[in-house]
């Protein structure tokens, strides 16, 4: 595994310069950094086969405990998974999620698509593996609808126990991630010029996607969050992270979108420019979702797409938007913003009537929970956790 700083991440001079020696440091190794826990497992599966597997989706599922005999990767990767930090407790884990459903599920849809995975395809080292794991644009679509079901699955109340189903959901992509980061290297994969694939900065910088870009995506449709639902749903985000093998020293402190956002800018700052697989990953996923906006905001037919296009510049600004290629729709975005502005209103009034608002909650829980009831085939992270 090379150390070397990676030549299209920026360089350490200039971030030392800009954040000091000790970001500077920091970058530096999550740059050349993946997930040595998940990766080592990978590792056994492949030399001593099925046996680690099984073991595997038991101890994931039932926990280290149940294994008579695991394998040293498994039993470090359990360890560590089931490790809970201090600041977890039944409160975190029953109610930390509950502002992700102040807002219907077609919202988090329009957010994950537009918004964070637009943002996640950005970087050209993540773009980079998908090219070479044969996850590119075929996949976009479909890679959307897993992500989906794998965020309302993690931040439904209570799912996040050990055992749970977002638990072993957040394992199972935790594992796959692995996977492709061993796929990526044995197809070429440049790491002395990206760092390791889907390294700590990917990771968090996915997180932050997951995050503060979706919840400013979800403001510029109305959805705002207030402080105290920020603070939860970021504390949470901390324990996601921790299951999900992302350093702590990363992300963990992080309580609001602004002080999210200091964070970003280090990380963005050793992203680099997107490649041109990013732009095609954009494109697919905003076609992909098209359809879901009128469950938001009334658009004429045929005009979706370009609300889409209106919107991820709206989410990213029109830098991005360019260099990613998506076409300026002015009238799309003038139709959205009445729209838009009618949301904060009524979300405004209803927020002062306690009953209305609680009643909002239960019903868009119930939409998140339906939606994963209804997504019957398998993920492409339960199919790799399958043991076969």
């Amino acid at each position: 595994m090379s150390r070397v700083w990676p030549r299209l991440r920026g360089r350490r001079s200039s971030i030392a310069a800009q954040f000091g020696e000790d970001r500077a440091d920091l970058l530096h190794w999550a740059l050349t950094t993946a997930d040595p826990l998940a990766d080592a497992v990978v590792e056994e599966i492949h030399e001593r086969g099925r046996g680690v597997r099984a073991d595997l989706a038991r101890g994931i599922a039932e926990g280290l405990d149940s294994l008579a005999d695991p394998s040293p990767a498994v039993a470090a990767l359990l360890t560590q998974a089931e490790s809970l930090p201090d600041y977890v407790d039944d409160k975190l884990l029953e109610e930390g999620p509950l502002p992700q459903y102040t807002m219907p599920n077609a919202v988090h849809a329009i957010s994950l698509s537009a918004g964070a995975l637009v943002r996640v395809y950005e970087s050209p080292s993540i773009a980079t593996v998908l090219a070479l794991t044969g996850r590119l644009v075929d996949g976009a679509g479909r890679r959307l609808e897993e992500t989906g079901k794998w965020v309302r699955t993690a931040t439904l109340p209570g799912a996040m126990r050990r055992g749970a189903d977002g638990y072993v959901a957040t394992l199972q992509v935790r594992m796959l991630h692995a996977h492709m980061r061993r796929l990526a290297r044995s197809r070429g994969y440049d790491e002395p010029a990206y760092g390791a694939p889907i390294n700590q900065v990917d990771l968090a910088r996915t997180w932050m996607d997951f995050t503060i870009t979706s919840y400013r995506a979800e403001a510029v449709m109305g959805f705002d969050l207030n402080a105290a639902e920020q603070d939860s749903l970021y504390r949470y985000w901390w324990y996601i992270a921790h299951v999900l093998g992302v350093d702590a020293r990363l992300v963990e402190g992080i309580a609001n979108n602004d002080q999210a956002q200091r964070v970003d800018d280090l990380l963005q700052a050793v992203t680099g420019p997107p490649a041109p697989e990013s732009s095609a990953l954009a494109h697919a996923t905003l076609t992909a979702i098209a359809g879901t906006l009128h469950e938001i905001v009334s658009v004429p037919e045929g005009m979706a797409l370009r609300a889409m296009y209106a919107l991820a510049r709206l989410f990213h600004g029109n830098t991005t938007a360019d260099e990613l290629g998506l076409p300026r729709a002015a009238a799309a975005e003038h139709l959205l913003t009445p729209a838009f502005r009618a949301i904060r209103e009524r979300r405004s009034r209803l927020r002062r009537n306690a009953d209305a608002w609680h009643r909002e909650q239960f019903t868009h829980l119930d939409e998140a929970r339906t939606a994963n009831s209804d997504t019957a085939e398998a993920t492409g992270y339960e199919h790799e956790a399958a043991v076969s």
